[in-house]
């Protein structure tokens, strides 16, 4: 391990100033600025700018440009920051680093469209991304990733290879089941079905498998819940108070099941007006920020009524992708908060290890 004076690579280069601008960002993903351990190397250009190499713990890619600005206002030279994402893992399971659950108290609010772009969102970040359509009754992510009609494929006759989406791994029900048939299953019989498609899936090495759940509070996510290694769930509402009274039975149990709650993220929470260009709060108003404040969990993202959002859905296509329009700046910052959060979370349990097997 080089010291931190061998990062430097020339002599010219007043490393404190650096370090002290780095560890003086301050943002909602870093709120502890950047640690100078996170430091690969700095080094002293010839037309005077500086390149700092960083290790990022967690996916945060696209608010380099930012941390850019701020150091080179700090330090008072042109900055260009080159960051690399290796997101640690204290809970194993296959190559996954985190599971993050994507659940909802009751239907309808937005939760599968929220978990395919919040994927996507990560990605983005620069993380290895996989979805797991955990909906065994109304699977949705075959439809949200364009890929109805598709058919599971395997190396071995063991493992199920996942479909890429545009970079994002996927495995449904929905694969396996025709679209315009309805799975009519018992209980156990859905939660074997959802275990032999997560264990049983080549998933390869993924930072972040977005686990999109049923709505509810039933035996599919008690399953998920103690049977798999989850660091956290999001819980999708909307500012009704009908969805939110769900959403609180959501957040209560996780709570019994020791999953840590680690954002809300309230979904259709107003509209533009298209004459006055002012928001509309048509569901209602500061819901989320109620329940959030109530349970002690940060608001991922307030993510508006827009039609961008359902016409990509319905072609099946990211909303984020080569798209910088504000809702995918949205959930860009969502995901960023999530992976930090993750991240710190991590941190303060790091003597916790879990390791789960196939068996």
């Amino acid at each position: 391990m080089f010291g931190l004076s061998k990062l430097f690579s020339r002599k010219s280069v007043h490393k404190q100033p650096i370090i002290t601008a780095l560890s003086l960002y301050r943002s909602a993903a870093f709120p502890i600025g950047i640690d100078e351990k996170l430091i690969a190397s700095i080094t002293d250009n010839v037309d005077k700018s500086i390149t700092i190499a960083i290790t990022l713990p967690f996916a945060a890619s696209t608010e380099m440009g930012e941390l850019e600005s701020f150091v080179a206002e700090q330090i008072k030279r042109p900055v260009t920051i080159v960051a690399t994402i290796n997101v640690p893992a204290t809970n194993k399971f296959k190559k996954i680093k985190h599971i993050v659950l994507i659940a909802s108290g009751k239907g309808g609010v937005g939760k599968s469209t929220t978990a395919v772009n919040l994927a996507g969102a990560l990605q983005q970040e620069g993380a290895k991304v996989g979805i797991l359509d955990a909906d065994i009754y109304g699977p949705s992510i075959p439809m949200l990733l364009g890929l109805v009609g598709a058919e599971p494929k395997s190396a071995d006759n063991k493992q199920l290879l996942p479909f890429d989406a545009n970079g994002i791994k996927a495995q449904s029900i929905g694969f396996l089941v025709p679209s315009d048939d309805a799975t009519v299953w018992r209980g156990p019989m859905a939660s074997n079905a959802l275990n032999q498609l997560l264990t049983e899936t080549d998933w390869g090495e993924l930072d972040y498998l977005v686990v999109d759940m049923p709505p509810g509070t039933g035996d599919i996510q008690l399953t998920m819940s103690q049977k798999v290694p989850a660091s956290g769930a999001v819980i999708v509402t909307t500012p009704q108070d009908l969805a939110l009274a769900d959403a609180q039975k959501g957040i209560a149990m996780f709570n019994k099941v020791n999953v840590p709650v680690v954002g809300l993220i309230e979904n259709m929470s107003h509209f533009i007006c298209g004459h006055c260009g002012e928001p509309n709060y048509v569901f209602g108003k500061d819901g989320a920020i109620t329940l959030a404040t109530r349970y002690g969990v940060p608001v991922l993202a307030n993510i508006p009524l827009a039609t961008d959002i359902r016409e990509y859905s319905e072609q099946g296509q990211l909303i984020g992708k080569d798209n910088n329009s504000a809702i995918s700046l949205i959930y860009q910052a969502a995901a960023r908060v999530l992976a930090s959060s993750l991240y710190y979370q991590q941190a303060d349990h790091s003597s916790v290890e879990i390791v789960i097997t196939d068996d």
